[in-house]
């Protein structure tokens, strides 16, 4: 399983020469099968860059997972270029209870007055499920879905192949649980062993302060996830838009220095646009 992140900044993008590192895209995930099945996990304005490779390599044939339709989490959509291409098929999935009718969602952020290219612009053919069901197959991959603790919903993933477990959650608040949500246990408990976890990190405990129950969680408490997990490799993820790539180091270090602290043997790392992980 080939892991790559087109994204990884929370709630708007960002540019700077403060972020170069790190990366200004909002969320988007793309993961490769041993068979070269592709995958793509939302529509951030990550999706722009990871369209442009894809087009490239002529590759026209995707499964795209939504965690949620905020709109960090969908604003690239109208810039994935393979979607006015008419060789491209593409299967979206999600769940109708977490996020409504995906198609009608996805349809209204190009909308006018929002959008000058109208949705019936598109030549992809797309087929979209959005019905609420326990487990997936896409190839010789495995997706396990769980409810997410964020405002309106969303959810989270679990993909397995081969022996290997990657656990996806944003936008996922673990100290105020939403409704619809789970409890922490139960986070831990679908995380348990898996070989990478990758996990909202954007508050530090200070600003959480301010932005309770507003569906992220502190750095802190997804480290906490992790190691009571026992996962392999942690991720921090979903990076506030104003945290700076020398902030991010600040987190990793504590980070590092509380797993130590403990003699865990647990790897942690932040995200980047840029990341590429082999599981």
């Amino acid at each position: 399983m080939l892991i790559r992140c087109y994204g990884a900044r929370g709630s708007i993008p960002v540019s700077g020469p403060e972020y170069v590192r790190y990366g200004g895209d909002t969320t988007c995930l793309e993961i490769r099968s041993q068979d070269g099945d592709i995958i793509i996990v939302d529509a951030g304005s990550g999706i722009r860059r990871l369209g442009k490779n894809l087009m490239a390599a002529e590759r026209f044939d995707y499964t795209l997972f939504m965690t949620h339709s905020h709109w960090d989490h969908i604003l690239g959509f109208p810039f994935f270029k393979p979607i006015y291409d008419s060789r491209t098929r593409i299967t979206i999935l999600g769940c109708n209870r977490t996020q409504g009718d995906i198609k009608n969602l996805l349809a209204a952020a190009m909308r006018t007055p929002f959008f000058p290219v109208p949705f019936s612009a598109l030549e992809a053919e797309i087929n979209y499920n959005d019905e609420c069901v326990w487990s997936h197959h896409i190839g010789p991959l495995e997706v396990f879905p769980i409810s997410l603790s964020h405002p309106n919903g969303g959810l989270g993933y679990k993909f397995v192949e081969a022996g290997k477990t990657f656990v996806f959650l944003t936008d996922n608040e673990l100290g105020y649980q939403h409704r619809g949500g789970l409890h922490p246990q139960e986070y831990t408990e679908f995380a348990f062993n898996a070989d990478l976890l990758i996990h909202d990190a954007e508050y530090t405990p200070e600003e959480y302060q301010q932005t309770r129950r507003w569906g992220h969680s502190t750095y802190l408490e997804a480290l906490d996830l992790a190691m009571q997990a026992r996962v392999k490799r942690f991720g921090l993820f979903h990076h506030n838009q104003d945290r700076t790539d020398s902030g991010i180091d600040n987190l990793l270090e504590h980070c590092r220095e509380i797993i130590a602290a403990q003699k865990s043997s647990l790897e942690v790392f932040a995200l980047a646009q840029t990341s590429e992980i082999l599981l």
